[in-house]
């Protein structure tokens, strides 16, 4: 068999370990549930073969910080009830929530690879992968650790409301919203940037997901207040939404500022 053959062979095997791996271990520890461990097996298969082996690494940094900021004081949360789940597990639909839209990218970055189309470019579709995981970052630590905040605001009415409320907001979910959108930017860079051709060269690009990772948690918690608020949307149909808008916004802004 040629050499070239055995590489991507190589690669899928590397990444059926990886997220095999990943969802035993993240179900022992009650980090995920039957469901969620099974949707994060094909979430991260599909992402490491239509995507790289890189962007499953960073999809697994994502869930770590997801993880251990779900975690974090999760007493306290448990005792105002806040918590993620009964123990901070997470169900299929939650998993599938923040992975569906960076799973489908990793597709179309594999469908478009090399053609260059007008407006999502090669070396932009690795943009596109971390600014959607920036805002499923940015979301989960504004919600796990910000929700600890005794001062929180409606981003609508700007009145006091309990925390946990949909729509809720306060200065240290947003300082917590800014960093998560930060790490997940400069980590992704860090990751993708040396492996792979689907990011752009200047390292000035990162601002983009970085914007977007922000402006996406505000996005969720408008959509909160709103439409999931009035049962439209569920909080796993607002990420779901939230991930794919911050998505479309990453092309945009390439394209305008580029």
């Amino acid at each position: 068999m040629a050499p070239d053959i055995w590489i991507p062979l190589l690669e899928i095997v590397v990444v059926l370990i990886l997220c095999s791996v990943m969802s035993l271990i993240t179900y022992i520890r009650k980090m995920l549930t039957v469901t969620g461990s099974i949707s994060a097996f094909g979430v991260g298969v599909v992402i490491g073969i239509f995507g790289s082996v890189m962007w499953l690494i960073l999809l697994l940094v994502f869930l770590l910080s997801s993880f251990a900021a779900t975690k974090y004081r999760f007493a306290t949360k448990e005792a105002w009830g806040v918590q993620e789940g009964k123990k901070g597990e997470r169900k299929g639909g939650n998993v599938l929530a923040h992975g569906l839209v960076p799973a489908v990218i990793a597709i179309i970055a594999f469908l478009t690879a090399g053609l260059n189309m007008p407006l999502l470019p090669t070396n932009i579709t690795g943009l596109i992968f971390i600014s959607a995981i920036s805002v499923a970052a940015a979301d989960t630590l504004a919600s796990e650790i910000g929700v600890l905040s005794d001062k929180t605001y409606s981003i609508i009415t700007f009145e006091r409301v309990r925390p946990g409320t949909n729509g809720g907001v306060s200065w240290f979910g947003q300082m917590w919203a800014f960093f998560g959108a930060t790490y997940t930017s400069v980590v992704g860079w860090l990751i993708l940037h040396p492996f792979s051709n689907t990011l752009a060269d200047s390292i000035w690009i990162i601002w983009i997901p970085i914007l977007v990772g922000f402006l996406g948690c505000q996005i969720d918690s408008v959509l909160g207040a709103t439409l999931e608020t009035r049962g439209t949307l569920n909080k796993d149909t607002n990420n779901l939404v939230t991930i794919a808008i911050g998505a479309i916004l990453a092309v945009l802004l390439y394209n305008f500022f580029a």
